[in-house]
């Protein structure tokens, strides 16, 4: 287990305390990540112009112009790669070095780099926000790179919850990402998936008429709830509440995350709890535990039990992580949908692809509150549960978060920098494991774009990879509840189309980004090649050329024989490989540092070229 140091106060320390015991190389490597991942992004997504020249061994020089404090010519260069997977840039952040006007060379910090590559952004009414994002990234990271964790066996070997806490590294794009605004560091300790700690989580009574459910046609929902609740628990509320005169039956039963509770539930809602129309019901006798999402809550005390995912008012990465009451209710409709479509069609029970079903979701009813008050309280109070992996695990298969499988060992410490598919890549080839892993990862994706018209928003932290003695079995796929996309005059089955809750106007001005139904075939497509060929295959692929000497053309070729071997086994939907082209010449995908520094008031996406485009089917 891991033997941590404190990061918070004690009665020894006052906070902060620990920042003065900090490895100082575990301090430079957080600093050059953060300011190398930003750098990145701004020269991917054209913010800032850059120049570059070849290096030995496929490498680059980049360089890039900024302007210094006395309004001179500074110089920042780094190593990197010009990928050739979507022209991704990928720098050596440890490379990165500044040259200013006198010649003399340094290491630029965060604040210097903002200062002097950001100068035409300092009118940026979200320049200040993007700041703070990226100064707590730094410092949350360094908090959670300094407590001394140490897995207890090796880390191919541990099971899906512990690698939740091993996999640190967090979004490998987005330079925010491990940013957690209204976290405190006391917070991030209690809260974070880097800590592990068991987190109880709160109970509320809403009144019915100010509550909003749905759940699976397939779940007897009654008897679930008990079950969540406990027993024991459920009739002592029943006695709590009939003590103050109310009955259970007038009262939905919602968790809450305590950190939601504690810093906004109480504030916002106090006229309610006021009311009794909400009733504090204690905390919880299960225990769980934080997954990467942060708000995704893991059952530690039975493991088979179900995720519960929690509305949060914090932000990281590019949302503030709230739960709209219609992505809430929307979760189990998409869940019996999708399974439906599965259970009916052989070739999807053939790919034996899981669907982590959102079995229930509750919701706090925002439409009865005044005007005034919707703003501060939309999407803040509000559950949905997942099926557990575990429950779909064989005894002898092991099951891996996909973000996971690029994961450097000691990646911040002395030792060796092994990566966590080593140990299988040694026992099976770097050929064959790849080809399995390609095999066993893309058919479900593009089967259900294909045969279904369903793009799927199947990122890094969405797809579970399966694996029996590190051999790639197949995947399960999870957050459906607004990670769907699909044009309803282009689905192959439109009569099982389920109506879904309608999305709010009011949601749709805060974030355009966020919508399921489209008349854009294309926006179909990207959404699944976004997520999927964008940012967990070009992952990989740099990943594998960057340790394994892989060339990213090979890879691509062998994505590209997956698929046109799927095409050939199912002719039958001939017509639909030309609707969702994944072979065009390109695909649209979001500018996520863009969103940060300029706001959502406009949809921003760039053109990418789609690597596997070399590899079409030719025509006859």
């Amino acid at each position: 287990m891991a033997t941590a140091i404190s990061t918070t106060s004690s009665p020894h320390s006052g906070p902060g305390a620990w920042l003065a015991r900090v490895d100082g190389r575990i301090d430079e490597k957080v600093q050059q990540r953060v300011v190398g991942q930003l750098l990145q992004t701004l020269l991917y997504e054209g913010v800032l112009p850059f120049d570059s020249q070849p290096l030995e061994g496929g490498q680059r020089r980049f360089v890039v112009l900024g302007v210094d404090g006395r309004q001179e010519r500074v110089e920042y260069h780094c190593n990197g790669l010009l990928s050739a997977s979507f022209d991704l840039i990928r720098l050596d952040s440890a490379s990165l070095e500044r040259l200013d006007s006198r010649g003399q060379r340094s290491v630029p910090d965060l604040h210097q780099a903002l200062a002097e590559l950001l100068g035409d952004y300092q009118d940026s009414p979200h320049l200040g926000r993007f700041i703070q994002e990226l100064e707590q990234t730094q410092l949350k990271d360094l908090q959670a790179r300094s407590q001394g964790y140490q897995a207890e066996k090796p880390a191919h070997q541990l099971d899906v919850d512990a690698l939740e806490q091993h996999f640190m590294d967090a979004h490998s794009y987005h330079p925010c990402y491990k940013s957690r605004i209204g976290f405190s560091l006391a917070d991030n300790q209690a809260y974070g998936p880097e800590f592990a700690t068991p987190i109880a989580v709160v109970w509320l009574a809403v009144a019915r008429n100010r509550a909003s459910l749905n759940h699976s046609q397939k779940l007897d929902f009654p008897a679930f709830i008990r079950q969540e609740l406990g027993a024991e628990r459920w009739q002592q509320v029943e006695q709590q509440l009939a003590s103050q005169g109310r009955a259970l039956d007038d009262y939905q039963l919602l968790p809450v995350h305590p950190w939601q509770w504690e810093n906004l539930i109480v504030s916002t809602f106090y006229p309610e709890l006021l009311s009794g129309e909400l009733i504090y019901l204690g905390t919880s006798d299960d225990q769980y535990k934080a997954q990467q999402s942060i708000r995704t809550l893991a059952n530690a005390t039975a493991k088979e039990r179900p995720y519960v995912k929690l509305a949060m008012s914090m932000t990281n990465t590019s949302s503030t992580r709230i739960l709209a009451r219609h992505t809430v209710m929307n979760g189990p409709i998409i869940t019996d949908w999708l399974q439906q479509l599965i259970a009916s069609d052989s070739t999807a029970r053939q790919l034996d692809f899981v669907i982590l079903g959102e079995v229930a979701g509750v919701s706090f009813d925002y439409q009865h509150l005044p005007q005034s008050r919707g703003p501060q309280a939309y999407g803040t109070l509000g559950a949905i549960w997942r099926e557990s992996i575990h429950h779909y695990l064989k005894a002898d298969e092991q099951a891996v978060p996909f973000n996971g499988l690029s994961h450097v060992e000691n990646r911040y410490a002395s030792g060796p920098q092994l990566p966590f598919i080593d140990a299988w890549i040694r026992q099976y080839g770097l050929q064959a494991w790849t080809r399995q892993l390609l095999q066993v990862t893309v058919p479900p994706i593009i089967h259900m774009l294909y045969a279904e018209g369903i793009g799927m928003e199947s990122h890094g932290q969405n797809i579970v990879l399966i694996v029996k003695q590190g051999w790639p079995q197949r995947i399960a796929l999870k957050d459906f509840h607004d990670g769907v996309r699909y044009s309803p005059a282009h689905l192959a089955r439109p009569e099982l189309c389920p109506e879904l809750v309608p999305l709010p106007a009011s949601h749709a001005k805060l974030n355009r980004n966020s919508f399921i139904l489209t008349d854009d075939v294309n926006a179909v497509r990207d959404f699944s090649c976004d997520c999927f060929f964008f940012i967990c295959l070009a992952e990989m692929a740099i990943f594998l050329r960057q340790h394994y000497q892989l060339d990213e053309g090979q890879f691509w070729q062998m994505t590209a024989e997956v698929i046109l071997d799927y095409q050939n086994a199912h002719p039958q939907h001939r017509d639909r490989f030309g609707l969702f082209d994944v072979f065009a010449p390109s695909y649209e995908v979001e500018e996520l540092t863009k969103r940060r520094l300029l706001g959502d008031a406009e949809r921003r996406f760039k053109s990418v070229p789609n690597p596997l485009h070399a590899y079409r089917p030719q025509a006859c």
